[in-house]
């Protein structure tokens, strides 16, 4: 199946894995825009990308509802269609429960939570059209809690919860939807800076290569939640 021409948004596109899906994207003639929330990290990302016709840097915070459907319309004024919806976008602060502060929990939850329905709201209606693919980033930490992390596995587990509710409400429309559950990847993510110490780790283009055969797996087949892990884990 061709994805020659296809237009794709990627939230958080900007560094990690958003960044490394927006590559394997490209790779297969794909348009993609990038979404991130300061102008110097989306034009230094475009610029990285190509910076050809085939990417379009977008200014948004997906806690914002406005700020999503502003970057689809833009979408749509630029190419006219939109095949492909990653909502990537996403935070972790991580702290014992008694520690946590307000600030963090609604920061996690107004960007995992909120920025996922912001998203899908914002795209919906164009994906009818197209018939096309919802994707969420979600973790491990949607299936499998631990310490420090009641905020983040809080929002990880409603991600994993409203993509596969989305997914029921939105089959008739022939419109296709998945959530990918990562354990360790090898980004930025926790202000990690990858290094060789990471190589161990799932790569960002390794979730590029995912939603590559996502995208063109035969239309009569959905795998609606996706686990991945490494393959071995760090041996210390």
């Amino acid at each position: 199946m061709s994805l020659e021409g296809k237009v794709a948004y990627i939230t958080g596109g900007t560094k990690g894995i958003g960044y490394g899906i927006a590559e394997s994207l490209l790779e297969q003639g794909i348009k993609v825009a990038i979404s991130g929330r300061s102008q110097n990290s989306v034009d230094k990302a475009v610029k990285s990308l190509g910076s050809d016709d085939n990417v379009l840097g977008l200014v948004s915070d997906v806690t914002k509802q406005k700020d999503e459907i502003d970057a689809v319309d833009k979408i749509l004024a630029t190419w006219g269609q939109l095949d492909m919806v990653m909502a990537n976008a996403g935070v972790g602060i991580f702290a014992p429960i008694d520690e946590m502060k307000n600030e963090d929990w609604h920061q996690m939850i107004n960007t995992n939570l909120n920025g996922v329905f912001h998203t899908l709201k914002a795209a919906v209606e164009a994906l009818k059209k197209s018939e096309g693919y919802y994707m969420t980033l979600a973790s491990l930490a949607g299936t499998n809690f631990f310490p420090t992390a009641a905020g983040y596995n809080a929002t990880k587990f409603g991600v994993v919860g409203f993509t596969q509710a989305a997914m029921l409400d939105l089959r008739p429309y022939n419109i296709k939807v998945t959530t990918i559950m990562p354990g360790s990847v090898a980004s930025h993510f926790n202000d990690n800076d990858p290094s060789e110490k990471d190589a161990w780790k799932i790569q960002p283009e390794d979730i590029g290569k995912l939603v590559v055969d996502l995208l063109t797996m035969h239309p009569r087949t959905l795998p609606s939640k996706i686990e991945v892990r490494p393959t071995r884990p760090d041996l210390k």
